[in-house]
Formats: structure tokens, sequence, C-alpha cells
């Protein structure tokens, strides 16, 4: 048995049990606390900034679709935006496909 067996048998204060016991619920808990601050909380709060920045989309932002689309947002509708893509091409995209602003870095 290793040591991280031996203590948790100790504070629970039973003998080990063949198949695992309290030691497996313990074990399966202490990963649950361990993933939350490191893996589900800093997700929530990107997919929090990306509906962020969805719902202030206006006119004229320079945007990046999930396909790789460069474009200048022309209209925006509930759930779908006009994007400019190259003089008189436009295309219309799903709202969610829209993830993030190029303005301030150098696209081509």
């Amino acid at each position: 048995m290793n040591t991280l067996t031996l203590l948790l048998q100790a504070a629970a204060g039973q003998q080990a049990a063949p198949g695992g016991g309290l030691t497996f619920w313990l074990m399966i808990i202490l990963m649950f606390v361990v993933m939350y601050p490191f893996m589900i909380r800093p997700q929530r709060k990107q997919q929090k900034e990306l509906e962020k920045f969805r719902n202030e989309l206006k006119k004229g932002d320079k945007v990046v679709t999930a396909g790789g689309i460069y474009g200048v947002v022309d209209e925006i509708k509930e759930r779908s935006v006009l994007i400019k893509v190259d003089g008189d091409v436009k295309l219309r995209v799903d709202k969610n496909s829209i993830v993030r602003d190029y303005s301030d870095t150098n696209a081509a």
C-alpha cells in the first residue's frame, strides 16, 4: 500500500476494504476539487468573455470567424452577422462563429 492510502484509511478510521470503499470516493472528490480551479473555472471565464464580445459587436468591427475568414461587420441581427469580406463580397454567418476581433493585430 502506498502512503496516501494509509493516511486516508487512518483518517477514516477503518481497515482496508477490497475494491476501494471510502478511499475511492475520497480520491474522486479530491480529483474534482483540484480540477475545478485549474480547468473548469478558467474555461467558464473565457466563455463569458467571448459571449460579451459577441453581444457588443457593432458595425465596422474587424472580426475573424471560426473558419478563419477575416471580415468587417456590416450588419448585425439577433442570430447572424453580415460581414464584408473583400470588395462587394458579403457573407452572412452565425453570430456564434465569430471568435475574435483582429483590429489590434497586423492582419493581411
